[in-house]
């Protein structure tokens, strides 16, 4: 049976978004597996990123639920229980669950623990490399430190955290090949390099589900393969789910586990990468045309 079946790590349920008149997603449901790759795509204006903003709190869905398991798995009693408790989460000795359409987007962060990254690179430009991935362990710094106390005096507490902090950072550099580039502004990195830098960043937080916005967006072949081998390996060594936003089908068919289809708010495909690159409506909805003979490998990334 297929991970978003058989242990579904994220389940949207029925949301939809309504800003005034318009609709941007309508009644749109799906589950994401534990340890897999789920790409939501679907041609412009279908509303993947609103489904991303509701996902990390940016924004409040007009309707619906959106559970996640930081452990376990999300069992149906479960999340009725939850819902009914009016309480945002449970955490229990098979499952921690989370309500996350009643959870402000810093503690889906940090209690939930989605990661995210962004459309347009939102790096600490002035910062170095390595105060950027510095930066996202700041939770744990900063109790650590007792809220800045502890830093100031010294305690052993914040020097070992501090020191897991480096190696942490220095670990991620090492995996995306930008060590020798630690001590250099960010915003001096070529754009591929930036791309990277913001994936390890949101990695140093310790994410369960990685959410990516159009990682392959502005990168050349090349870049867009070591981005392949980036995602394969976070999902594969460090075990983190991943939701991203694609609309480079090299990059979702090649590493890809689950492929929803998002057109005009309304999931309109949901499965394996070869179901969904050869369902007519998929291919129509990208085109404008019913002939998926001619259009096929558009849609399959050439393939």
């Amino acid at each position: 049976m297929t991970r978003w079946l058989s242990e579904p790590l994220l389940a949207v349920d029925h949301l939809s978004m309504r800003f005034g008149g318009l609709v941007a997603v309508d009644d749109f449901s799906f589950v994401a597996g534990r340890g897999d790759i789920t790409a939501l795509i679907g041609p412009n204006g279908a509303g993947k990123t609103t489904v991303f903003n509701c996902i990390t709190g940016f924004y409040k869905p007009t309707i619906g639920r959106i559970a996640l398991a930081r452990s376990g798995k999300i069992e149906a009693t479960g999340v009725e229980a939850l819902t009914r408790s009016g309480r945002r989460s449970a955490v229990s000795q098979t499952c921690d669950l989370y309500l996350l359409e009643r959870m402000p987007g810093h503690e889906i962060a940090r209690s939930a623990r989605v990661g995210r990254t962004f459309q347009n690179i939102r790096l600490f430009q002035g910062m170095t490399v390595l105060e950027n991935l510095i930066v996202a362990q700041h939770n744990e710094l900063m109790r650590a430190s007792l809220m800045t106390v502890g830093g100031l005096i010294g305690l052993p507490s914040y020097s070992q955290a501090e020191k897991l902090a480096l190696d942490k950072a220095a670990n991620w550099l090492e995996r995306i090949g930008l060590l020798d580039r630690a001590d250099d502004a960010a915003g001096a990195l070529p754009y591929g390099d930036q791309r990277r830098l913001e994936i390890a960043r949101a990695m140093c937080a310790d994410p369960v589900l990685l959410c990516l916005d159009e990682p392959a967006a502005g990168l050349n072949p090349r870049e867009s393969g070591e981005l392949n081998d980036l995602l394969l390996s976070i999902r594969d060594k460090d075990r983190v789910s991943i939701l991203l936003i694609e609309h480079d089908m090299s990059v979702v068919m090649k590493i890809s586990d689950h492929v929803v289809v998002l057109d005009y708010g309304r999931r309109i495909a949901d499965g394996a990468p070869v179901q969904v690159r050869e369902d007519p409506a998929v291919i129509a909805a990208y085109l404008g045309v019913a002939d998926a003979g001619e259009t096929k490998a558009s849609v399959g990334g050439g393939q």
